[in-house]
């Protein structure tokens, strides 16, 4: 299975403290260079970047098509990151992109792109029983304490979900 990921999941999986997840669901995960960068080169993330860089399971590669990432940057607006992966999981015929930014998942969408976030790989981890439904709701306190923009809707559909 191929599954690229952008910026924003795994350093929201990281402050909840839940990297292992990717790990744990895919075995490995593809991040293009700009992600890698993102992730190492700004100096909010410092704690993030040596896990990072200390990951067995996070692989970086070049994407291969840079004049797709440079049109989709300026049709779209979206960052390096996220036109990166985009591009990357398009290109690679990825099983599975993981990206929280709602514009870039509007592209990804657009282009047929078989997408997750945060939450999506949250409840595939309760699904297959890594998580309790306590494990959940401390991931969504969590969520709230790490100022992501997930709407109060999201955070219904997951305690829906693991009532189930």
């Amino acid at each position: 299975m191929l599954i690229v990921s952008d910026t924003t999941p795994i350093i929201t999986l990281m402050k909840m403290g839940h990297l292992d997840i990717l790990k744990h669901l895919y075995g490995k995960v593809l991040i293009p260079n700009a992600v890698y960068m993102e992730l190492t080169g700004n100096k909010e993330f410092v704690a993030e970047a040596s896990q990072v860089m200390d990951s067995d399971f996070l692989e970086v590669e070049e994407v291969d098509n840079e004049i797709a990432v440079t049109i989709l940057q300026e049709v779209s607006g979206l960052d390096a990151g996220e036109s990166e992966a985009i591009v990357m999981a398009n290109s690679r015929k990825a099983d599975l992109l993981v990206m929280d930014e709602h514009k870039g998942r509007g592209v990804a969408k657009k282009m047929g792109l078989p997408i997750t976030g945060t939450i999506g790989l949250l409840l595939k981890a309760f699904d297959e029983g890594m998580f309790t439904a306590g494990d959940i709701e401390e991931c969504i306190e969590k969520l709230k304490e790490t100022n992501v923009r997930i709407s109060e809707g999201l955070f219904d559909i997951m305690r829906e979900h693991i009532k189930e």
